[in-house]
């Protein structure tokens, strides 16, 4: 982030002095008024410059994109980042080849990377974002999968009669299991489990 301390006879004029140096407009930047001067007397004698320290504002969406890149690259993965805003909502999408490395078995490497993007997004930002990151489209079919795991330890809970515990999973990933089946009759679910081990149980009405 660019930064610039400058002087003025006025604060406002010192922070226009930094606005034209750094090329940006006063929403872009945090200001610090470190003297705001003095007149002197008769306007000359004694007289005293204002001074001011103007930072750029993070960009929260910038700095995230470029972790997401960085990431990539240490792991060899050559992609293209494209990002879609949404109110607080960013969706950052990972396209390129060997895109399976940054997925990794049952998209626990993008779940990483998401929880970590999210991370550095947030940290001393401006704003607070919701932050997913998607890979060619795995987010929607690892969606499909998740309701058909619903339905298949539903029927197998009720089959048995017993409590059918699935694998651990992100607190995402157990609210599109829970919502599959809240509005069965058949079974309840609930979360078990302290993180990063927590788990959905699925236990039949009548066990």
């Amino acid at each position: 982030m660019k930064e610039v301390t400058a002087s003025g006879q006025t604060v406002d004029e010192a922070v226009q002095s930094a606005l034209e140096q750094l090329n940006l407009t006063k929403d872009q930047v945090e200001i610090e008024v470190i003297d705001e001067g003095k007149k002197g007397f008769l306007g000359i004698f004694g007289a005293a410059r204002a001074v001011v320290k103007v930072k750029e504002k993070k960009n929260q969406l910038e700095e995230a994109k470029q972790f997401l890149y960085n990431i990539a690259t240490n792991m060899g993965v050559e992609v293209e980042v494209v990002n879609k805003v949404n109110q607080n909502q960013v969706t950052f999408e990972l396209s390129g080849d060997n895109i399976a490395l940054l997925i990794g078995k049952r998209g626990r490497t993008l779940n990483s990377l998401q929880y970590l993007t999210h991370l550095v997004m947030n940290k001393n930002g401006n704003a607070y974002y919701n932050v997913t990151v998607d890979a060619e489209g795995y987010r929607a079919r690892r969606h499909e999968t998740l309701i058909d795991l619903a339905n298949k330890m539903s029927d197998k809970a009720v089959r048995i009669n017993r409590k059918v515990a699935l694998e651990p999973m992100p607190a995402f990933e157990r609210k599109i299991i829970h919502s599959a089946l809240q509005e069965s009759t058949k079974v309840t679910t609930y979360s078990d489990g302290v993180e990063p081990h927590r788990h959905i149980v699925v236990k039949p009405n009548k066990m």
